[in-house]
Protein backbone atom coordinates (compact mmCIF):
# COMPACT_ATOMS: atom_id res chain seq x y z
CA UNK A 1 0.00 0.00 0.00
CA UNK A 2 2.91 2.34 0.70
CA UNK A 3 4.82 1.74 -2.52
CA UNK A 4 2.53 3.73 -4.82
CA UNK A 5 3.14 1.28 -7.67
CA UNK A 6 -0.43 0.83 -8.84
CA UNK A 7 -0.82 1.81 -12.50
CA UNK A 8 -3.84 4.09 -12.78
CA UNK A 9 -5.77 4.19 -16.06
CA UNK A 10 -9.33 5.34 -16.62
CA UNK A 11 -11.04 5.80 -19.97
CA UNK A 12 -14.61 4.46 -19.77
CA UNK A 13 -17.26 4.87 -22.45
CA UNK A 14 -18.46 8.32 -21.48
CA UNK A 15 -14.87 9.62 -21.74
CA UNK A 16 -14.85 8.61 -25.40
CA UNK A 17 -18.24 10.30 -25.77
CA UNK A 18 -16.91 13.52 -24.28
CA UNK A 19 -13.99 13.51 -26.69
CA UNK A 20 -16.40 12.99 -29.59
CA UNK A 21 -18.64 15.87 -28.44
CA UNK A 22 -15.61 18.16 -28.27
CA UNK A 23 -14.52 17.32 -31.81
CA UNK A 24 -18.00 17.43 -33.34
CA UNK A 25 -18.95 20.84 -31.92
CA UNK A 26 -15.65 22.64 -32.35
CA UNK A 27 -16.68 24.31 -35.60
CA UNK A 28 -19.64 26.00 -33.85
CA UNK A 29 -17.49 27.40 -31.03
CA UNK A 30 -15.72 30.77 -30.86
CA UNK A 31 -13.85 30.34 -27.55
CA UNK A 32 -12.64 27.37 -25.50
CA UNK A 33 -12.78 27.73 -21.72
CA UNK A 34 -10.33 25.18 -20.34
CA UNK A 35 -11.34 24.60 -16.73
CA UNK A 36 -8.61 23.15 -14.50
CA UNK A 37 -7.98 22.54 -10.81
CA UNK A 38 -6.11 25.35 -9.02
CA UNK A 39 -4.54 22.77 -6.68
CA UNK A 40 -2.93 20.92 -9.60
CA UNK A 41 -2.48 23.47 -12.43
CA UNK A 42 -0.21 21.14 -14.38
CA UNK A 43 -1.71 17.73 -13.67
CA UNK A 44 -5.30 18.79 -14.38
CA UNK A 45 -4.61 20.03 -17.92
CA UNK A 46 -5.66 17.51 -20.55
CA UNK A 47 -2.94 17.24 -23.24
CA UNK A 48 -5.49 15.81 -25.70
CA UNK A 49 -7.36 19.12 -25.77
CA UNK A 50 -4.45 20.87 -27.51
CA UNK A 51 -4.57 18.31 -30.32
CA UNK A 52 -8.26 18.93 -30.94
CA UNK A 53 -8.84 22.67 -30.56
CA UNK A 54 -5.92 23.81 -32.76
CA UNK A 55 -5.95 27.62 -33.04
CA UNK A 56 -9.26 28.32 -31.32
CA UNK A 57 -9.30 31.22 -28.86
CA UNK A 58 -8.82 29.92 -25.34
CA UNK A 59 -9.28 31.18 -21.77
CA UNK A 60 -7.55 29.12 -19.09
CA UNK A 61 -9.50 28.98 -15.82
CA UNK A 62 -8.27 27.41 -12.57
CA UNK A 63 -11.27 26.61 -10.40
CA UNK A 64 -11.37 25.70 -6.69
CA UNK A 65 -8.85 28.42 -5.91
CA UNK A 66 -10.33 28.60 -2.41
CA UNK A 67 -8.79 25.18 -1.71
CA UNK A 68 -5.36 25.93 -3.19
CA UNK A 69 -2.23 27.31 -1.53
CA UNK A 70 -2.47 31.06 -2.33
CA UNK A 71 1.32 31.48 -2.47
CA UNK A 72 1.70 28.75 -5.09
CA UNK A 73 -1.34 30.03 -7.02
CA UNK A 74 0.26 33.46 -7.20
CA UNK A 75 3.44 31.94 -8.64
CA UNK A 76 1.40 30.17 -11.31
CA UNK A 77 -0.48 33.40 -12.10
CA UNK A 78 2.83 35.23 -12.59
CA UNK A 79 4.15 32.37 -14.75
CA UNK A 80 1.16 32.48 -17.11
CA UNK A 81 1.24 36.28 -17.30
CA UNK A 82 4.93 36.19 -18.18
CA UNK A 83 4.16 33.71 -20.97
CA UNK A 84 1.24 35.78 -22.31
CA UNK A 85 -1.35 33.15 -21.40
CA UNK A 86 -4.79 34.41 -20.39
CA UNK A 87 -5.27 32.56 -17.07
CA UNK A 88 -7.73 33.27 -14.28
CA UNK A 89 -8.33 31.75 -10.84
CA UNK A 90 -11.92 31.23 -9.69
CA UNK A 91 -13.94 30.01 -6.74
CA UNK A 92 -17.43 28.91 -7.73
CA UNK A 93 -18.59 28.77 -4.12
CA UNK A 94 -18.11 32.49 -3.53
CA UNK A 95 -18.17 33.53 -7.18
CA UNK A 96 -14.71 35.10 -6.92
CA UNK A 97 -13.10 35.56 -10.34
CA UNK A 98 -16.12 34.38 -12.34
CA UNK A 99 -17.09 37.83 -13.67
CA UNK A 100 -13.53 38.27 -14.89
CA UNK A 101 -13.95 35.13 -17.01
CA UNK A 102 -16.97 36.64 -18.78
CA UNK A 103 -14.95 39.80 -19.37
CA UNK A 104 -12.06 37.71 -20.72
CA UNK A 105 -14.40 35.94 -23.16
CA UNK A 106 -15.55 39.30 -24.54
CA UNK A 107 -11.98 40.62 -24.72
CA UNK A 108 -10.81 37.47 -26.50
CA UNK A 109 -13.49 37.97 -29.15
CA UNK A 110 -13.18 41.77 -29.42
CA UNK A 111 -10.91 41.74 -32.47
CA UNK A 112 -13.13 39.30 -34.35
CA UNK A 113 -16.23 41.32 -33.45
CA UNK A 114 -14.50 44.48 -34.72
CA UNK A 115 -13.44 42.81 -37.99
CA UNK A 116 -16.95 41.50 -38.58
CA UNK A 117 -18.43 44.93 -37.88
CA UNK A 118 -16.13 46.50 -40.47
CA UNK A 119 -17.53 44.01 -42.98
CA UNK A 120 -21.05 45.00 -42.06
CA UNK A 121 -21.69 41.84 -40.09
CA UNK A 122 -22.70 41.42 -36.47
CA UNK A 123 -21.89 38.53 -34.17
CA UNK A 124 -25.18 38.02 -32.37
CA UNK A 125 -23.95 35.43 -29.93
CA UNK A 126 -20.53 34.35 -28.68
CA UNK A 127 -20.38 30.60 -28.25
CA UNK A 128 -17.92 29.19 -25.75
CA UNK A 129 -17.25 25.57 -24.92
CA UNK A 130 -16.31 24.53 -21.38
CA UNK A 131 -13.90 21.60 -21.29
CA UNK A 132 -11.96 19.99 -18.47
CA UNK A 133 -11.36 16.95 -16.32
CA UNK A 134 -14.17 15.27 -14.33
CA UNK A 135 -15.29 16.77 -11.01
CA UNK A 136 -13.63 20.09 -11.70
CA UNK A 137 -16.90 21.99 -11.21
CA UNK A 138 -17.85 22.82 -14.81
CA UNK A 139 -21.59 22.91 -14.12
CA UNK A 140 -21.12 24.93 -10.91
CA UNK A 141 -18.93 27.34 -12.87
CA UNK A 142 -21.61 27.77 -15.54
CA UNK A 143 -24.31 28.33 -12.92
CA UNK A 144 -22.18 31.05 -11.34
CA UNK A 145 -21.64 32.68 -14.73
CA UNK A 146 -25.39 32.60 -15.40
CA UNK A 147 -26.35 33.70 -11.90
CA UNK A 148 -28.86 30.89 -11.67
CA UNK A 149 -29.08 27.09 -11.77
CA UNK A 150 -28.99 26.22 -15.47
CA UNK A 151 -26.66 23.22 -15.38
CA UNK A 152 -26.86 20.00 -13.39
CA UNK A 153 -24.28 19.74 -10.60
CA UNK A 154 -22.92 16.98 -8.38
CA UNK A 155 -19.99 16.12 -6.13
CA UNK A 156 -18.95 13.03 -8.06
CA UNK A 157 -17.03 12.72 -11.35
CA UNK A 158 -19.19 12.16 -14.41
CA UNK A 159 -22.43 14.01 -13.48
CA UNK A 160 -22.61 15.76 -16.86
CA UNK A 161 -22.98 13.07 -19.52
CA UNK A 162 -24.45 14.97 -22.50
CA UNK A 163 -23.82 18.33 -24.13
CA UNK A 164 -25.91 21.31 -22.99
CA UNK A 165 -26.01 24.77 -24.63
CA UNK A 166 -26.72 27.28 -21.87
CA UNK A 167 -27.15 31.06 -22.10
CA UNK A 168 -25.14 32.71 -19.32
CA UNK A 169 -25.05 36.37 -20.27
CA UNK A 170 -26.21 38.81 -22.92
CA UNK A 171 -24.61 37.59 -26.10
CA UNK A 172 -22.74 34.62 -24.55
CA UNK A 173 -23.75 30.96 -24.54
CA UNK A 174 -21.75 28.10 -23.07
CA UNK A 175 -21.64 24.48 -24.11
CA UNK A 176 -21.32 22.30 -21.00
CA UNK A 177 -19.55 19.06 -21.90
CA UNK A 178 -18.85 15.88 -19.93
CA UNK A 179 -15.57 15.74 -18.02
CA UNK A 180 -12.79 14.23 -20.08
CA UNK A 181 -9.58 12.48 -19.05
CA UNK A 182 -7.05 11.31 -21.57
CA UNK A 183 -6.85 7.65 -22.71
CA UNK A 184 -3.60 6.81 -20.94
CA UNK A 185 -2.29 8.47 -17.80
CA UNK A 186 1.39 8.07 -18.61
CA UNK A 187 2.54 10.37 -15.80
CA UNK A 188 1.61 8.29 -12.78
CA UNK A 189 2.48 11.07 -10.33
CA UNK A 190 -0.11 13.27 -12.03
CA UNK A 191 -2.52 10.33 -11.99
CA UNK A 192 -2.19 10.03 -8.22
CA UNK A 193 -2.78 13.76 -7.84
CA UNK A 194 -5.93 13.47 -9.95
CA UNK A 195 -7.06 10.70 -7.62
CA UNK A 196 -6.32 12.80 -4.53
CA UNK A 197 -8.39 15.72 -5.82
CA UNK A 198 -11.30 13.50 -6.86
CA UNK A 199 -11.09 13.63 -10.66
CA UNK A 200 -10.96 9.83 -10.81
CA UNK A 201 -13.68 7.83 -9.09
CA UNK A 202 -12.70 6.29 -5.76
CA UNK A 203 -13.96 2.83 -6.68
CA UNK A 204 -11.41 2.18 -9.43
CA UNK A 205 -8.20 2.31 -7.39
CA UNK A 206 -6.80 1.18 -4.02
CA UNK A 207 -7.91 4.00 -1.75
CA UNK A 208 -5.29 3.13 0.86
CA UNK A 209 -2.60 3.47 -1.80
CA UNK A 210 -3.85 6.94 -2.71
CA UNK A 211 -4.07 7.97 0.96
CA UNK A 212 -0.43 6.94 1.44
CA UNK A 213 0.57 8.99 -1.61
CA UNK A 214 -1.25 11.97 -0.10
CA UNK A 215 0.46 11.46 3.26
CA UNK A 216 3.90 11.31 1.63
CA UNK A 217 3.16 14.56 -0.19
CA UNK A 218 1.81 16.34 2.88
CA UNK A 219 4.63 15.19 5.17
CA UNK A 220 7.09 16.80 2.74
CA UNK A 221 5.24 20.01 1.83
CA UNK A 222 2.70 20.60 4.62
CA UNK A 223 3.97 18.64 7.66
CA UNK A 224 2.65 20.99 10.35
CA UNK A 225 -0.86 21.02 8.87
CA UNK A 226 -0.88 17.21 8.77
CA UNK A 227 0.30 16.96 12.37
CA UNK A 228 -2.20 19.53 13.61
CA UNK A 229 -5.23 18.07 11.83
CA UNK A 230 -4.71 14.51 13.03
CA UNK A 231 -2.87 15.29 16.29
CA UNK A 232 0.08 13.05 15.43
CA UNK A 233 3.82 13.23 15.11
CA UNK A 234 6.18 11.38 12.77
CA UNK A 235 9.83 11.09 11.79
CA UNK A 236 11.59 10.73 8.45
CA UNK A 237 11.90 6.99 9.11
CA UNK A 238 8.16 6.41 9.45
CA UNK A 239 6.39 4.75 6.54
CA UNK A 240 3.23 6.38 5.20
CA UNK A 241 1.06 3.46 6.31
CA UNK A 242 2.36 3.92 9.87
CA UNK A 243 1.31 7.56 9.80
CA UNK A 244 -2.04 6.53 8.34
CA UNK A 245 -2.43 4.05 11.18
CA UNK A 246 -1.83 6.76 13.80
CA UNK A 247 -4.33 9.03 12.10
CA UNK A 248 -6.89 6.22 12.13
CA UNK A 249 -6.34 5.47 15.79
CA UNK A 250 -6.72 9.14 16.76
CA UNK A 251 -9.90 9.48 14.69
CA UNK A 252 -11.49 6.34 16.10
CA UNK A 253 -11.39 4.43 12.83
CA UNK A 254 -11.18 1.11 14.62
CA UNK A 255 -12.67 -2.29 13.77
CA UNK A 256 -13.42 -5.18 16.11
CA UNK A 257 -10.26 -6.35 17.84
CA UNK A 258 -8.79 -2.86 18.08
CA UNK A 259 -7.28 -2.82 14.58
CA UNK A 260 -7.28 0.34 12.49
CA UNK A 261 -9.84 0.43 9.65
CA UNK A 262 -7.49 1.53 6.86
CA UNK A 263 -10.27 1.98 4.31
CA UNK A 264 -12.27 4.24 6.59
CA UNK A 265 -9.37 6.47 7.60
CA UNK A 266 -8.18 6.62 3.98
CA UNK A 267 -11.60 7.80 2.80
CA UNK A 268 -11.79 10.28 5.66
CA UNK A 269 -8.38 11.79 4.87
CA UNK A 270 -9.13 12.12 1.17
CA UNK A 271 -12.51 13.72 1.89
CA UNK A 272 -10.91 16.20 4.29
CA UNK A 273 -8.15 17.05 1.85
CA UNK A 274 -10.65 17.59 -0.96
CA UNK A 275 -12.80 19.76 1.29
CA UNK A 276 -9.89 21.93 2.42
CA UNK A 277 -10.21 20.84 6.04
CA UNK A 278 -6.50 20.02 6.37
CA UNK A 279 -5.63 23.42 4.93
CA UNK A 280 -5.25 25.33 1.68
CA UNK A 281 -2.89 23.11 -0.28
CA UNK A 282 -1.51 22.70 -3.79
CA UNK A 283 0.11 19.59 -5.24
CA UNK A 284 1.71 21.19 -8.31
CA UNK A 285 4.32 23.89 -7.90
CA UNK A 286 6.37 25.40 -10.72
CA UNK A 287 9.04 22.72 -10.28
CA UNK A 288 6.69 20.26 -11.98
CA UNK A 289 7.42 22.02 -15.28
CA UNK A 290 11.09 21.08 -15.00
CA UNK A 291 10.27 17.50 -14.04
CA UNK A 292 8.07 16.83 -17.10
Amino acid sequence: MDKNNQVINWFPGHMHKAEKILAENLSMVDVIIELCDARIPYSSRNPEINKVINNKHRVLVFNKSDLADPIISQKWAEYFKKNNVKALFTDCKSGEGVKQVITAIRETMSEKIKNQAEKGRKIANIRAMVVGIPNIGKSSFINRCAGRAVAQTGDKPGVTRAKQWLRISDGISLLDTPGMLWPKLENQTSAYKLCCTGAIKDDIFDIGDIACFLINYLRKHYPEELKARYKIDFTEDDEAYQILERCGANRGCIVKGGEVDYTRISMLMLDEFRGGKIGKMSMDDLEVLEEN
